[in-house]
């Protein structure tokens, strides 16, 4: 065969790495890897297994391959076996396939005939004949790839011609022999140069001149000088200290006569020394012939550090044991960089968690219709991971001092009170936002209160942890409150204290608008009247303050806390009205819409707390409203399944003078659509409503607009000023007809 090389019976490295290159499995590419750079034979292939890669070198890492001689014994029965070098890319190879197929350490790595693996080596010489355009690659055989193996490590490595024999299991060097060729004279003197070396002036006492490469002794030597992170340490056979140099003394801060002749236990900790770990370690070394271990170690002065630490056991030419080489790493400043990653990463993974605690509970919300039903739902969702061992919510519906609702997750209700402190708990709040957020009894801004350090029996459990409890409440209303407990160190920081308030304002918007749902889908409601002579109401105090009378037009939500509120007020002057408004924070802003014999109609913006605003918030829609002489009259309708005594008793908890004095039940009025247009036609005359119609359409409320008022006049042969002028009067008539029908049927 015809090959790229002055040997023409060796392929090139150029052949050899197109070969590679067009293997197009793992199992074709490992086995052409293991014959060219390992120089296994196809007989020798078939018995490989995973188990026969051994690691003899740590740092860095170097490989042997145990290669079995077939079915041939020694006299102790054990296989005989070669020993070749196994290069870091082939194990990592090898180590990839093994995986690819679900291999076991003691599997077989190919298992298929030497003949087989011949022609799968001829198949990808085929492919790579063509692919490159050249024949000789189509001869190439598990032998061509062998002889490359061996001209590589000889001619172009200048390996050891003994080892290049051992490796590739060749019986004599006569194998070996087509690979040298006669040397020339200068090539002889050059080889025997280093006879005469120690015997020349200016050459070093190891036999090297000062320019020449160190050798692998000298750059550990100097490895370990340059840095005090390093040391080696030689052992007896028995553990003890036995060689002492400036590594390990500058390592451990011993000197040699403090320290030789002492047990290696003398550098592991207290612990280490009462679990046996130095015994073990030695032991381990000794009957696998190295061990790598990674632990704590301690300095002359009784300080700690961290170490890895690669024990060797160290035996004689006959194979005794006469003892242990250690070779000590300080890691201590990568192992703190590490566990100070674990840490930040430990506490994504705590906050990623309660996050999503959060969003669970967002997400159950939405699925949740009714009261109950949320609070249950919420509590399910807080404890469904690892950030909560258990959540609860008190209801506050309370009559006499008793509970009249409580539902719980993760425990059953009556094991609440056991675990929670005297005095905390679903009363935390009754007085306003808690001032013990950091459970140091010190003033902050959160609402939550926090008891840390909780330990208590929990249905044949211990819980030992902290407890959280936040207000549920949509806007001025408290529906009740909403604990948790968590053992998490360090747990209810700020940022997850913000969380639970968000939490329980979430709770709260969902329960004021499941209220106001089973309100408008109800076919029967519950007409209630209530009384307050609570000053706290603003147009109470007034009617008092004034001997006024405020009767409300109609009632506007703006936002969560906001109400405009629309009142004829008689027996007293805007002017006075809005001079007590001047002084009341919940009162944003008032102006006079108008003023006629019977008094003025007043427009209030009222942010904040009120009887009607609360109402409003559990779920409760206020129908009439009349404040007179520091009385106030309100008639409300409510679902006919609603909480009432819920309702009456959140409602005494922000103005405590209110009290219930008449309900009944009745059924909700619809009005049809026919019943509504013939109401409206009852109102309108023919030409407001021949005029509304017309720019209907005719598009005149379209946008951008088909036809202007112009337009429209001319079409019904009136001016300009008359159409807006009909217009205006029929869409008052359209309103009045749509925001009063309800009031109007009521009635």
């Amino acid at each position: 065969m015809s090959l790229e090389t002055a040997d023409e019976s060796t392929i090139s490295r150029r052949q050899y790495e197109v070969l590679v290159g067009v293997a197009e499995t793992y199992r074709e590419a490992l086995v052409i890897r293991l014959c060219g750079q390992v120089g296994l034979r196809p007989a020798e292939l078939v018995r490989l297994s995973v188990d026969d890669v051994e690691q003899v070198r740590i740092d860095p890492p170097r490989y042997l391959v145990r290669v079995p001689d077939g079915d041939d014994r020694h006299e102790d029965g054990r296989h005989g076996v070669r020993t070749a070098y196994l290069p870091v890319d082939v194990e990592r190879e090898l180590r990839r396939y093994a995986r690819s197929e679900g291999l076991s350490a003691d599997d077989r790595i190919f298992t298929v005939t030497p003949r087989r693996l011949q022609m799968l080596v001829s198949d990808v010489g085929d492919r790579a004949s063509e692919a490159f355009d050249d024949p000789a690659l189509a001869e190439v055989s598990t032998a061509d790839l062998r002889r490359y193996f061996a001209h590589r490590a000889l001619v172009d490595h200048d390996v050891n011609p003994r080892a290049v024999k051992a490796a590739g299991g060749w019986q004599s060097f006569e194998a070996l022999e087509f690979f040298f060729r006669e040397p020339t004279d200068d090539e002889l003197v050059d080889a025997f140069d280093a006879v005469e070396r120690p015997s020349r002036p200016g050459w070093g006492h190891d036999g090297r001149q000062p320019d020449e490469p160190v050798s692998d002794d000298s750059v550990v030597r100097l490895l370990l000088a340059a840095s005090d992170r390093y040391a080696l340490v030689r052992l007896d056979a028995d553990g003890y200290v036995d060689r002492w140099n400036r590594s390990a003394a500058a390592l451990f801060g011993y000197r040699a006569g403090e320290i030789v002749g002492t047990h290696a236990s003398t550098f592991y900790t207290d612990d280490a020394i009462e679990d046996g770990a130095p015994e073990r370690t030695l032991a381990v070394a000794l009957e696998s012939g190295g061990h790598e271990v990674e632990g704590w170690r301690v300095h002359q002065d009784g300080s700690r550090f961290r170490v890895t630490e690669v024990v060797s056991a160290l035996r004689d030419d006959r194979g005794r044991h006469r003892g242990f080489a250690v070779f000590v790493r300080d890691v201590s400043a990568h192992h703190d960089a590490l566990e100070s990653a674990r840490a930040r990463g430990d506490e994504l993974e705590r906050r990623r968690a309660v996050v999503g605690r959060h969003r669970a509970v967002t997400r159950s919300l939405l699925a949740s219709t009714d009261h109950a039903e949320i609070e249950t739902n919420a509590c399910a969702s807080l404890v469904d991971g690892s950030a909560y061992e258990f959540a609860w919510i008190d209801r506050a519906t309370l009559s006499d001092g008793r509970r009249e609702w409580r539902t719980a997750s993760g425990l059953e209700p009556s094991a609440i009170d056991r675990i929670v402190p005297d005095g905390w708990g679903r009363n935390a709040f009754e007085d306003g936002p808690s001032d013990r957020a950091d459970g140091s009894g010190e003033a902050t801004e959160s609402a939550v209160s926090v008891a840390r350090d909780v330990t208590a029996g929990v249905e044949e459990r211990r819980f030992e942890g902290a407890l959280a409890c936040v207000p549920v409440e949509y806007g001025e209303t408290r529906y009740g409150t909403l604990s948790v407990g968590t053992a998490r160190a360090a747990a209810f920081d700020e940022e997850e204290r913000r969380g639970l308030e968000t939490t329980g304002r979430e709770i709260g918007a969902a329960i004021s608008a499941a209220r106001r749902r089973t309100l408008l889908s109800s076919d029967r409601v519950v007409e209630l009247e209530i009384r307050c002579r609570d000053t706290g109401s603003f147009f109470v105090d007034a009617s008092r303050t004034l001997s006024c009378r405020f009767e409300l037009d109609s009632l506007v939500p703006v936002s969560e806390s906001t109400q405009l509120y629309y009142l004829r007020l008689e027996g007293a002057s805007p002017a006075e009205v809005f001079e007590l408004a001047d002084v009341e924070e919940e009162i944003e802003d008032c102006r006079v819409i108008e003023t006629d014999e019977r008094g003025s109609r007043l427009e209030v913006v009222v942010d904040g707390s009120s009887p009607a605003l609360t109402l409003t918030e559990y779920g409760a829609t206020v129908r009439e409203a009349n404040f007179e002489d520091g009385r106030a009259t309100i008639t409300a309708d409510c679902s006919a399944d609603a909480d009432l005594r819920t309702i009456v008793d959140g409602l005494r908890a922000a103005f405590p003078e209110t009290d219930l004095i008449g309900k009944r039940e009745t059924d909700r009025s619809v009005r049809t659509t026919a019943e509504f247009r013939a109401g409206l036609e009852d109102r309108l005359t023919d030409r407001q409503e021949a005029t509304l119609r017309a720019a209907y359409v005719g598009g005149y409320y379209d946008w951008p607009r088909e036809s202007t008022a112009e337009e429209v006049a001319d079409a019904m042969g009136i001016t300009s000023p008359t159409l807006h002028n009909h217009l205006r009067k029929a869409q008052h008539e359209l309103l009045r007809t749509f925001f009063e029908g309800d009031r109007t049927d009521h009635d």
